[in-house]
C-alpha cells in the first residue's frame, strides 16, 4: 500500500505546483520505485525473496537485480531525456514481476492490500503511470525529431 499512497500523493502535490501530468507522475513514479527499490535491501528483503515463485532460480539474486534496476528506472525518470524509456522498463518489469504477487496472494496469510484483487488494482494503477508516461515522452521524442529534421 505505501508504494500507492506514495505515489498518489507524490504526483497530487506535483500536480498542486502545476506541473503537467507527465512531470507529476514522473515523480510519483520515482519516490515510489526509489521506496521499492530500496525494500529489495531494507526491511522487507526476505519476504520479497519469499515472494518469488518456486520455479524461477536464485530468489535472492532475482530480487537484489530487481531492487537495482527499479532504484536505476527512478533515477532515469528523473531525466526527461530517459523518463520515457525508463517508463517502459518499469512496466516490461510490472508485468514480469506480476506473478511474484499472485504467487504471495494465493500461498498463505496476507494482509489486505495483497490479496489478489486489491494487489492487481494497483498493479494497474501502476502501469497506467508507466504507460502514461512511456507514451508520452516516446512520442515527444519521435515529435521533436521529425521537428529538427
Amino acid at each position: 500500500m505505501a508504494p500507492l499512497i506514495a505515489l498518489v500523493v507524490v504526483t497530487s502535490v506535483l500536480l498542486l505546483a502545476r506541473r503537467s501530468l507527465p512531470v507529476a507522475l514522473r515523480g510519483g513514479l520515482a519516490v515510489m520505485f526509489v521506496l521499492t527499490g530500496g525494500a529489495h535491501f531494507i526491511g522487507l528483503r526476505e519476504e520479497l525473496i519469499a515472494m518469488v515463485p518456486p520455479f524461477l532460480p536464485a530468489p535472492g539474486l532475482l530480487v537484489t537485480v530487481t531492487g537495482v534496476l527499479e532504484l536505476l528506472a527512478a533515477a532515469a525518470l528523473l531525466w526527461s531525456r530517459t523518463a520515457g524509456w525508463s517508463a517502459l522498463g518499469l512496466t516490461a518489469m510490472l508485468v514480469a514481476m506480476f506473478p511474484a504477487n499472485v504467487h504471495k496472494a494465493l500461498n498463505g496469510p496476507v494482509s489486505w492490500d495483497d490479496q489478489l484483487v486489491p494487489r492487481t488494482l494497483m498493479q494497474v494503477v501502476f502501469l497506467a503511470a508507466t504507460i502514461t508516461v512511456a507514451w508520452h515522452y516516446r512520442h515527444t521524442s519521435k515529435r521533436s525529431l521529425v521537428q529538427r529534421a
